[in-house]
């Protein structure tokens, strides 16, 4: 069974930033809190091989992750140190999302943590989906309804294993650390700090009625330059 503790946020505003893409999110952001419009989403193309699935917002449990070097623990430690992985994993504010770091450096995604048995046991366990630099695979066989944004889809797990976890990562270009909030779907993730994340359904509102008299008139069958110019105008009066 696992431990979701009440989150920081009440479950009705992660279910209200849920309702719109992470792109949409990121526009939000840069309205509540432009300072960060060059850090804490990923910057690097990710693997999504399930795109269709809808946005997933939840708390991080960060790991590092290598498979290129075989764990030098005792067989005994390994195994103990596995299940306090799960414990960590299963506990805490929930919803929740895993964010991996390979530390494999130029061989990052040599091994997949992350195949069949991982993201079922991850989705027990009470998680939404991984965002991960290294590699997944048994993508047939993946837990229904369990994102995941991966650097690479590979064969084989080699000899990975957890190396560390509840400290900081960094993945794709986002810092992550434990218990951040994130907000993630096929086009990548962003951490969205517990202060804002209230106010930003209401900037992604905003945000879609500035873009909407620059799309009607796009999309409309009389475009012209003066009508663009126009809906610009109107756009920018739009508060």
């Amino acid at each position: 069974m696992t431990n979701s503790a009440t989150g920081p946020l009440p479950a009705s505003v992660l279910e209200a930033l849920g309702c719109y893409d992470t792109p949409t999110i990121c526009n939000a952001m840069e309205i509540v809190a432009p300072e960060r419009r060059l850090i804490g989403y990923t910057t690097k193309q990710l693997v999504c091989p399930f795109p269709d699935l809808p946005p997933i917002v939840g708390y991080a449990r960060t790991v590092t992750i290598r498979s290129v070097l075989k764990s030098s623990l005792p067989a005994e430690e390994q195994s103990r140190r596995r299940i306090e992985y799960y414990e960590y994993v299963g506990t805490g504010h929930g919803p929740r999302i895993s964010v991996i770091q390979d530390i494999d450096g130029p061989d990052v995604g040599y091994g997949a943590f992350w195949g069949e048995v991982q993201s079922n046991v991850h989705k027990a366990l009470g998680c939404l989906g991984v965002i991960t630099d290294g590699s997944i695979r048994d993508i047939p066989q993946w837990a229904p309804g369990f994102q995941a944004l991966a650097g690479s889809i590979g064969p084989s797990h080699a000899w990975v294993h957890a190396e560390s976890f509840g400290g900081e990562v960094r993945v794709a270009g986002m810092t992550v650390k434990s218990d951040d909030l994130i907000h993630a779907d096929r086009h990548g993730a962003i951490v969205i700090p517990l202060e804002i994340a209230a106010k930003l359904p209401e900037a992604a509102e905003l945000c879609g009625r500035r873009e909407t008299p620059i799309l009607e008139i796009a999309r409309g069958p009389d475009f012209s330059l003066e009508k663009l110019k126009a809906a610009l105008k109107r756009s920018a009066e739009i508060h």
